[in-house]
């Protein structure tokens, strides 16, 4: 039976198997030590042969490109494709509707987290938004290299997670002031790519300390055809950005939008003329109306779609392009919503009512919305305190959210912060009756001591974020009685280190009397639940998946999506559970050899499921 490698996804290994595809007579092997004298071989990339094939379209050495760089690029991009032994246990007691929901809340270093999430999640998610760290001098940003000494790190740490990942404040002062910037979000965008759906995008909110290098290290990331720049006008009536002296006021933030492999956006629904000046001249029992343009220029056809000929009731006759088909214009005059101005002798114009809502494309510049003054008050009215001084408006990601997903899509957040996103896509679900799922990732930054918010009891932001999702989901639920279905859980994980010793991962480096002393390959600390859940990534299973807990022959055993996977960690498991279970056919069975009540168990484990399942694939820990 096969062993459990209880590790993130090898993405470097994924590469390799691509590379292969293309040029397989560049794929060779090398020989690894793993220590004890014992040698490992995998395979690998001739890069000899590939330079070869790539011939003269090669760029080697000191030979003059165009690039962007910056100090531990290199290592910054090693970060993203390294493997870690970690997992995500979780946390019932935080959770909403556990074995229900379909959205997770993620606590830990989000670099780690999106690599637990890699294959799992691999070209699944429709949006993703983060507001980053705006690298104002004041905040802080993870410290991803871990070559400091015990004194440096005392020195520098401003907070540090369970993990022990830093965070450091990035002052002006400090030389590296850029540098440790794009060395913290480079990797994660290099993981947050794979993720996204092949029509997927990535929202990046960012003020203009690093709009310009965020920009080009998304052009290398997504390419330079993927990446567009908005700009967010922050005004809102009745408010003004803040602002320090002597300076211009800024009334806007950058948006950058990278696209997994192509530019699609989806209208969105507005009340775009809700200021127009409403008439109702022919008493339409609809209520008041204006008129808009239907025409596409006032110069004559050019034969395409939406080219025909419309002739008005004074006889004249335009023969131009048109905002919309035939049919269109049809069904449109059918229903009285279209006026000829000048007492009929005017071209068509649509009549648009003033409840009507109209489908608009978004332009590059986000305006109309609320602000982040607002923001911070509705956060503020509940929760009861002012945890936050610059959230973003949840109107703002209303609108990502409508021009960028469909209603089963799924959405993340892994600098959730107060957790906006969440607030959207559970609004939005209830508008358009739509089943987005969401997950918001957060690290768990301790809240200063003299902050409202720890006054309030809020630990860290990620009390904030889920308090901020719970009493929200409740207020929606309230407010649209006819979203019965509305999902406003959360099934809440933890970012851990594995559940599994040492050993497990490195048994050539423990000799026979340490063999001895230990009973167990899993921390004792452990529960089952928590091993499910590293199962459920090793496994590409949703961490939202249904989970049900049945007694199956006595014994304690997991059943994880309507069957697809099934494991038990129990004690003394016979052959009767094992054939019980075989019997169901999973795809995935999944135990530990520790459970086994003895030798013959396991002997006799797969010969069990030749019987009654051949096409399960069968595992041990």
């Amino acid at each position: 039976m096969e062993k459990l490698n209880m590790q993130s996804g090898n993405v470097v290994q994924r590469n390799i198997d691509a590379l292969a595809a293309l040029f397989h007579n560049c794929l060779t092997e090398r020989q690894i030590q793993i220590g004890g004298g014992k040698m490992r071989v995998e395979r690998a990339i001739d890069f000899d042969k590939l330079r070869q094939e790539l011939g003269d379209v090669l760029v080697e050495g000191n030979e003059e490109r165009y690039q962007f760089t910056w100090p531990n690029k290199r290592d910054a991009n090693r970060l993203a494709n390294s493997r870690i032994s970690a997992t995500l246990r979780p946390v019932r007691e935080d959770s909403v509707d556990f074995d229900t929901t379909q959205n997770l809340y993620i606590e830990g270093d989000n670099l780690d987290v999106l690599k637990l999430l890699r294959e799992t999640y691999l070209g699944k998610v429709k949006m993703i938004y983060i507001d980053p760290p705006y690298n104002t001098g004041n905040d802080f940003v993870y410290e991803d290299d871990f070559a400091q000494t015990s004194d440096e790190y005392l020195a520098n740490s401003g907070q540090y997670d369970e993990q022990g990942n830093r965070l450091v404040a990035n002052t002006e002062s400090n030389g590296r002031f850029h540098t440790d910037w794009l060395n913290m979000i480079y990797p994660r965008l290099k993981v947050a790519r794979d993720l996204l759906a092949d029509d997927g995008v990535i929202f990046i909110s960012i003020d203009d300390n690093e709009q310009e290098n965020l920009k080009k290290v998304c052009n290398e990331i997504f390419g330079n055809d993927f990446v567009e720049l908005y700009i967010w006008d922050v005004r809102e009536p009745g408010t003004l950005p803040k602002t320090a002296k002597n300076t211009v006021r800024k009334e806007h933030e950058y948006l950058v939008a990278c696209f997994k492999s192509k530019k699609l956006l989806s209208k969105y629904r507005s009340q775009k003329y809700i200021n127009a000046d409403w008439t109702n001249p022919d008493n339409d029992p609809r209520g008041p109306w204006m008129s808009a343009n239907i025409s596409r220029g006032s110069e004559g056809s050019t034969g395409g779609s939406k080219s025909y000929i419309i002739t008005n009731p004074a006889g004249i006759s335009f023969d131009r392009d048109w905002a919309v088909s035939e049919e269109e214009y049809k069904q449109l005059l059918a229903d009285n919503r279209i006026f000829f101005a000048d007492n009929g002798r005017g071209v068509p114009r649509k009549k648009i009512f003033k409840t009507d809502y109209v489908e608009s494309i978004q332009s590059s510049l986000f305006e109309g919305l609320k602000s982040s003054q607002s923001a911070a008050t509705l956060i503020k009215s509940l929760l009861g305190a002012k945890c936050f001084d610059f959230p973003k408006p949840v109107e703002l990601i209303l609108r990502m959210l409508q021009i960028s997903t469909r209603k089963d899509s799924m959405v993340l957040d892994f600098f959730s912060g107060s957790a906006t996103t969440a607030h959207a896509v559970m609004q939005l679900n209830a508008e358009d009756g739509g089943n987005r799922k969401f997950i918001m990732v957060q690290l768990p930054e301790v809240t200063d001591e003299k902050s409202e918010a720890r006054k309030a009891g809020y630990a860290n932001i990620c009390e904030i974020g889920k308090e901020r999702i719970r009493r929200t989901g409740k207020k929606i639920k309230a407010e649209h009685p006819e979203a019965k279905d509305l999902d406003i859980g959360f099934r809440v994980l933890r970012l851990d280190s594995s559940n599994m010793e040492d050993v497990y991962y490195t048994p050539d480096k423990f000799d026979a009397a340490n063999l001895f002393t230990m009973t167990d390959n899993v921390k004792i600390d452990r529960t089952e639940e928590d091993l499910l859940f590293q199962v459920m990534l090793e496994h590409d299973v949703p961490l939202s998946a249904t989970i049900k807990k049945e007694q199956i022959a006595g014994k304690n055993v997991f059943i994880v999506a309507d069957g697809h996977l099934i494991a038990t960690f129990d004690k003394a498991i016979n052959e009767s559970t094992v054939t019980a279970i075989a019997k169901r056919k999973p795809n995935f069975f999944i135990m530990r050899d520790a459970s086994a009540a003895n030798d013959n168990v396991l002997d006799n484990f797969e010969q069990l499921f030749r019987q009654y399942s051949p096409d399960t694939i069968c595992k041990i820990l």
